[in-house]
């Protein structure tokens, strides 16, 4: 059974920059969707970008298009989540997530996806 674990998160000021990782166990993601989300304290859970991971396509929330990236490594079955230019309003737990899928494009909403990891706080702040 596919595991994900999230790290990179930490605290960083405005205008910094994270990099946060999510490393699946188990079989390969070929043939899977990944999707980065985040929750703040008291909001829902909000997509931020999702990726297909047999040919890279991608998606992105209007609010991180521009700064942020995501992107994946067959190599060591991880995606990643370049994150610059953070703000304040980006904090949040962010958890990576997963679904088995062969369409040509990855959906952003969370009710779409099956496997979850546990999540990697992230805090913009001065």
């Amino acid at each position: 059974q596919l595991q994900l674990v999230e790290s990179g998160g930490g605290l960083v000021q405005p205008g910094g920059s994270l990099r946060l990782s999510c490393v699946a166990s188990g079989p390969t993601l070929t043939g899977y969707h990944v999707g980065w989300f985040r929750q703040a304290p008291g909001k829902e859970r909000e997509a931020v970008s999702c990726i297909v991971h047999n040919t890279g396509r991608t998606n992105y929330e209007d609010s991180v298009k521009g700064r942020f990236t995501i992107s994946r490594d067959s190599a060591n079955n991880t995606v990643y989540l370049q994150m610059n230019s953070l703000k304040p309003e980006d904090t949040a737990v962010y958890y990576c997530a997963v679904v088995v899928s062969y369409r040509w494009s990855c959906v952003l909403s969370a009710a779409d996806f099956t496997s979850w990891g546990q999540g990697t706080q992230v805090t913009v702040s001065s």
